[in-house]
């Protein structure tokens, strides 16, 4: 795909999304009271969830194909651009101390990179060769999943990089909020949310990025439960990696195991402060040795270590 090169057509192009529409109706929002804007916006978002719900089929088989890969030591790079690009890098980067995964396990791609989280790289996001040497410094392999998130559908930095993603054999994902879009046809998996026009006419960091988070939300989260990183629901791999985490560690040993808090801080001492380590030793009653040995065996799987420890 290449970005309109001609101003008259890439209006044109814009134009014709659903993201971008002026809502007449709201031609004069500057002069409603505060509250009645607030009422107006809240409403507005609460519109979204719909949306997204609408698309669970298409999540759900993403997820399944994501951790497929991810099982087999594949990572998920999410590819985007202005708050897009953000948002991916935003749950990129709460996997390790969530998941306690390897940082470079999920890596969030912005074009324009880093300086971009904070402000505008200028071209950045009409640039298919910036997507396409981004992706080739991870070194993608069959095993990996990409994820070009834009809310128009049509970010060429988006677009650019599912496209080089498939050609390297990766698993590709497309997530836009306009229907048709070109980002969903270039991808296997093509899931695009329509949250309708916003309140600001094209400021799609408001719905679309509500929307982009949901299911950044649930490809992240439901493959990490897919992988065995949690306990029911609880986070046995949380990285404790400063005192609200070290607390909450000790919580989620307890309510894995009903045990005291001598019985988990002498668990977790034994485990050197892995948490599902130190669930494993309570609820097996095994020592922190064998319970890492355990969970290798099991690939990380606390119920199936758990499952071999009990017969």
């Amino acid at each position: 795909m290449t970005s309109p090169s001609d101003p008259h057509d890439l209006l044109c192009e814009l134009s014709a999304l659903t993201t971008e529409a002026f809502r007449p109706e709201l031609a004069d929002i500057d002069r409603l009271p505060t509250l009645d804007l607030a009422r107006l916006m809240n409403g507005e978002d609460a519109t979204v969830p719909a949306a997204v719900a609408g698309c669970l089929p298409q999540i759900a088989a993403a997820i399944d194909a994501v951790a497929a890969r991810m099982g087999r030591g594949g990572r998920l790079v999410y590819a985007g651009a202005g708050t897009a690009g953000r948002l991916g890098v935003l749950d990129a980067s709460e996997c390790p101390p969530t998941f306690n995964t390897d940082p470079a396990q999920v890596v969030g791609l912005i074009a324009g990179g880093p300086q971009a989280m904070v402000t505008s790289v200028e071209g950045a996001e009409d640039s298919e060769e910036l997507a396409r040497a981004d992706l080739d410094a991870l070194g993608l392999t069959p095993d990996d999943s990409v994820v070009g998130v834009s809310a128009s559908g049509r970010t060429p930095y988006a677009v650019g990089a599912v496209e080089h993603a498939r050609a390297r054999g990766a698993l590709t994902i497309g997530l836009s909020c306009n229907t048709g879009s070109a980002l969903a046809a270039a991808a296997e998996h093509g899931i695009e949310v329509v949250v309708g026009p916003e309140l600001l006419t094209g400021s799609t960091r408001l719905k679309a990025g509500t929307a982009q988070k949901l299911v950044l939300n649930m490809l992240s989260t439901i493959t990490m439960i897919r992988l065995g990183k949690t306990y029911g629901n609880l986070m046995v791999d949380v990285r404790a990696s400063n005192d609200k985490l070290r607390a909450r560690s000790r919580r989620i040993v307890a309510l894995a195991t009903g045990a005291g808090e001598a019985e988990v801080e002498a668990a977790l001492k034994a485990t050197d402060g892995e948490v599902k380590h130190a669930v494993l030793a309570l609820l097996a009653g095994v020592d922190g040795p064998t319970a890492a040995r355990l969970l290798e065996e099991s690939g990380g799987r606390l119920r199936a270590a758990l499952a071999a420890a009990t017969g």
